[in-house]
């Protein structure tokens, strides 16, 4: 049973901006196809770089959305930011003039935030010797994390509570994590949340090229992303946003409202064990997956599919799998396990919005998207159903998703198939 007797959440709009598709439909029919979007860099030369590749979002038109003087004081991450709570709030079919603004919320997270804004402001500075004139009064709003949410409300006038969350890869699972208490323990009514992610710039690949967190594979690129596969050698970073629309179940009801399916639980914890590094055996992964299904009531049996960090990367890869063993036991040999990252890259803050959509529209679809690029199981990962390469039709009752952040943050969200 759940900790206490909180009302039901659920989720009525979804919207995304994603490397595979720059909406809700493209980018879960891109899930279902396999479609990759990793290709060579073209944000900036990356010649000089380790990794000359990434999943960047294409053909985006923020017109569609925003416009042209908007646009320009925003930072591309507030751009996809804006563009999926645009799409979220139409497809919920919400009507906020016919709503009490001061009960909708936001909370849109960015691991990172605006480094394009800093990168082009820094450019600026040097171009000056040094001397600030040429720093646009703008540098500051457009550069920090929480604008994103700032910006959406004043797009509405949702009056709400309003902030970003910050942690790492974790971001937008703990923004959601967040937007339920808040719902739950009745501060809103509804709140619009999720994250945005926009880095694929000089300092941010050459950051993570640094690390040696990225995949140098620069001539199989297409394929460089192949999470719980032998051959993986790193991460492909990618960008874009996530937003999803979260309300009580009395007042989605109320005004008549499409539910895709229930926010149902969430498990948070941190590793404490090392700055990039999962903790040995996913011991952090293991409580929050074990904190989030307690938390809405079910059991591990319960649980059918799991959208999994699924990184591409040795250390997560092996630590989550094994984590899911930890957990579910024999019945991990009944779970699908796929990673969303195969195809999209890894969108760090924007991660857990865009994972926690599909692991939703699994539920309502009843389709469970494939682990692309995997060829050569990896003794050292769990012998697990990565669903590889083609989707697999499921009835998904419930179903998590996980994500893991530097600094040891750890994020689980539950979902559940709707039901009166």
């Amino acid at each position: 049973m759940p900790k206490y007797d909180y009302p039901k959440i659920v989720i009525t709009g979804m919207g995304a901006v994603t490397p595979i598709g720059n909406n809700l439909d493209e980018y879960w029919e891109g899930l279902l196809a396999g479609k990759g979007g990793s290709a060579p860099i073209t944000r900036f030369d990356a010649s000089e770089f380790k990794t000359h590749f990434a999943c960047e979002v294409k053909d985006y038109d923020p017109e569609l959305h925003m416009t042209r003087k908007e646009i320009q004081r925003m930072d591309l991450f507030t751009q996809f930011a804006m563009s999926s709570a645009v799409m979220a709030v139409e497809d919920s079919g919400i009507d906020f003039e016919k709503t009490d603004k001061d009960r909708v919320g936001v909370i849109i997270g960015s691991g990172i935030g605006g480094m394009w804004t800093y990168h082009h402001q820094q450019e600026n500075l040097y171009k000056r010797d040094g001397k600030p004139d040429r720093i646009s009064p703008f540098f500051v709003p457009m550069l920090i994390s929480d604008i994103a949410a700032g910006q959406v409300a004043i797009r509405w006038g949702l009056r709400g509570p309003n902030y970003a969350t910050v942690s790492a890869c974790a971001t937008s699972s703990h923004s959601l994590a967040d937007a339920l208490m808040l719902l739950q323990r009745g501060d809103a009514d509804v709140m619009v949340t999720g994250g945005a992610e926009a880095v694929i710039c000089p300092m941010g690949v050459g950051g993570f090229n640094a690390m040696k967190a990225l995949s140098e594979n620069n001539e199989g690129y297409a394929t460089a992303s192949r999470p719980f596969d032998k051959a993986r050698d790193g991460f492909v970073i990618g960008e874009g946003g996530g937003v999803l629309i979260l309300e009580t179940e009395e007042h989605a009801k109320n005004r008549g409202a499409k539910i895709y399916a229930e926010i149902a639980g969430m498990g948070l914890t941190d590793d404490a064990f090392h700055i990039t590094q999962p903790a040995p055996g996913g011991e952090g992964a293991v409580r929050s997956m074990r904190i989030a299904i307690k938390d809405a009531g079910l059991v591990p049996n319960d649980v059918d599919y799991i959208n999994a960090h699924g990184t591409s990367t040795f250390f997560n890869d092996k630590n989550e799998s094994n984590a899911i063993v930890t957990v579910f036991e024999e019945h991990s040999k009944n779970l699908l396990v796929s990673s969303s990252k195969s195809m999209t890259g890894h969108l760090l803050g924007a991660a857990g919005a865009i994972e926690a959509i599909a692991a939703v529209k699994a539920i309502k679809e009843g389709i469970v998207p494939p682990t692309i690029n995997y060829e050569t199981p990896d003794p050292e990962c769990a012998d697990l159903n990565y669903v590889p390469n083609s989707p697999i039709k499921r009835d998904v009752k419930a179903a998590i998703s996980n994500t893991f952040g530097f600094g040891g943050h750890n994020a689980t969200l539950c979902f559940k198939a709707y039901e009166e």
